[in-house]
């Protein structure tokens, strides 16, 4: 990577802004390969350089990327002056400027969501020619048939026209409100509720629960996160390892 200012690598790894990193160095706390710098401007290089502030290493990540449990009620945006966004559940620690949720959940959706700093990453995730899966349960109003089941595989035409790539649907529990599971490619809005609905069926509850090869993960509750390491922001690409 090349060299940057020190002021800016402490700023992007969360450590304060601009001013409080400044101020963190010139006070003498920061040192780069063993010298103390109490130079804001001075430049380093944040992949070969060791760089501590108060005697602890810097750990420094260029990008971030986080699985969250999202819980129902929270929008998922960055930022919205009237409501709770699922930047709004992060932990000090983990909330980087320009961290976005990759792929909107509904606000009355709840499951694995994806947070990240890293546009590049959120596109080949989220775009549809990358054919990365998204699986959902969805709890229902009524039975699916046979019928929805090869509508899905087909492409589901919603109330305005518009044609899904083909899906898959199966079910996971009968009964009264049954359960079924929905893997698509693409992220139109409200998808998976409207497919059901111009087949005539309510969803009542939706979780999302796999990206790609990557699985919610079930020690997560709901509304809590955690960082992902690289195996799985490759899986969540869809990528396999051996």
């Amino acid at each position: 990577m090349a060299m940057q200012r020190l002021d800016k690598i402490l700023a992007s790894q969360n450590l304060g802004s601009r001013k409080e990193v400044g101020a963190i160095i010139r006070s003498g706390r920061t040192n780069v390969n063993g010298v103390a710098v109490k130079r804001p401007e001075q430049k380093a290089d944040p992949d070969s350089d060791v760089i501590t502030v108060d005697g602890e290493i810097l750990e420094f990540k260029k990008f971030i990327y986080l699985m969250m449990n999202k819980p129902v009620g929270v929008l998922s945006a960055s930022r919205d002056p009237r409501v709770r966004t699922v930047v709004d559940l992060l932990p000090p620690r983990l909330r980087r400027r320009g961290i976005f949720p990759a792929g909107r959940l509904d606000k009355d959706t709840r499951g694995m969501l994806i947070l990240t700093d890293d546009g590049a990453f959120a596109h080949r995730m989220l775009a549809p020619k990358s054919h990365v899966m998204k699986w959902y349960e969805a709890e229902l109003d009524s039975p699916v048939s046979q019928g929805d089941i090869l509508a899905f595989r087909r492409g589901v035409t919603l109330g305005n026209g518009m044609t899904c790539l083909p899906a898959e649907l199966s079910v996971l529990r009968e009964g009264e409100h049954p359960l079924a599971l929905v893997k698509v490619r693409e992220g139109k809005f409200h998808q998976v509720k409207r497919m059901f609905l111009a087949r005539e069926n309510l969803v009542l509850s939706l979780r999302r629960i796999q990206i790609g090869g990557l699985s919610l993960d079930p020690k997560l509750p709901e509304g809590a996160v955690r960082e992902l390491s690289p195996e799985e922001v490759s899986l969540a690409l869809g990528e396999e390892h051996g």
